[in-house]
C-alpha cells in the first residue's frame, strides 16, 4: 500500500529523515537510498509517495519513494530489468528441462529447483506480508540462502509478481550474485564429467 506524506525533518549530510502521512502523528525513516529517483536531493517540505516496512526491531521505514510532484516516465531501466529476469529465468528453465530430457541432469536436480523455488516464493510472500502487517521480518539473508539454494528462480518470481524486494540496489546486489554462484555451480554439475573425460584423454 502507497502512502502520501511530508517531509517534516531531513538532514542532507547524513542522507535521511522524517515523514508523517495521511494525519498520522507517527514519524517515518527516510533514507536516500529509498528513493527510486535520483534527479534532485529531497528538502524539508517536500510531498512523496511511498511505501511502509518494518525492519527486525519493527521501527517503520519508507521505501520505494517517489516524489508526489514527479511527472516521469515509467522507469525504463526497472522495465528492462524485469524483463531482463524474465528472459534469464525462462531461458534457464529451458536449459535445465532439456538436459534433463537427453538425460545429463537427474530428477533429483529437477525436482530440487521446483521445490526450492516454491519455498522461496513462499518466503517472500511471508515476509511481504510480515512487512506490511508490522510482525516479524524474514531476515534478508535467509531469503539469499535459499536463492543460492537454487531457489532463486522463485524468488525472481516473487518480486516480480509481488513487488517485493525489487528496488532495494543492496539487495538486489547479493541476490544476483546467488544467482551467478548457484549457475556457476549447476554448470559444473553438467560439464564436470566432460573434464574428467578430458584429462583421461589429453593425460594430465
Amino acid at each position: 500500500m502507497r502512502y502520501k506524506g511530508k517531509i517534516i525533518t531531513w538532514k542532507d549530510e547524513k542522507g535521511f529523515g522524517f515523514v508523517t502521512y495521511d494525519g498520522s502523528p507517527d514519524k517515518v525513516f527516510v533514507h536516500i537510498n529509498s528513493f527510486l529517483s535520483r534527479s534532485r536531493r529531497p528538502v524539508e517540505g517536500d510531498q512523496i509517495t511511498f511505501e511502509v516496512e518494518f525492519d527486525e526491531q519493527r521501527r517503520s521505514k519508507a521505501m520505494n519513494i517517489k516524489f508526489a510532484d514527479d511527472k516521469t516516465r515509467a522507469n525504463t531501466f526497472s522495465d528492462g530489468k524485469a524483463s531482463f529476469s524474465n528472459v534469464f529465468a525462462v531461458l534457464f528453465c529451458l536449459v535445465l528441462f532439456g538436459l534433463f530430457i537427453i538425460g545429463k541432469v537427474p530428477l533429483s536436480v529437477l525436482c530440487a529447483y521446483v521445490v526450492l523455488g516454491t519455498i522461496t516464493f513462499i518466503a517472500y510472500a511471508i515476509d511481504k506480508s510480515a512487512a506490511q502487517n508490522n510482525e516479524w521480518r524474514t531476515k534478508e539473508s535467509t531469503l539469499h540462502l535459499f536463492s543460492l539454494m537454487g531457489g532463486w528462480l522463485g524468488a525472481l518470481l516473487a518480486q516480480n509478481k509481488l513487488r517485493h524486494k525489487s528496488k532495494k540496489e543492496e539487495f538486489q546486489t547479493v541476490f544476483w550474485a546467488t544467482i551467478i554462484l548457484n549457475c556457476g555451480a549447476f554448470g559444473w554439475l553438467v560439464v564436470k564429467d566432460y573434464f574428467v573425460l578430458l584429462k583421461d584423454v589429453v593425460g594430465f
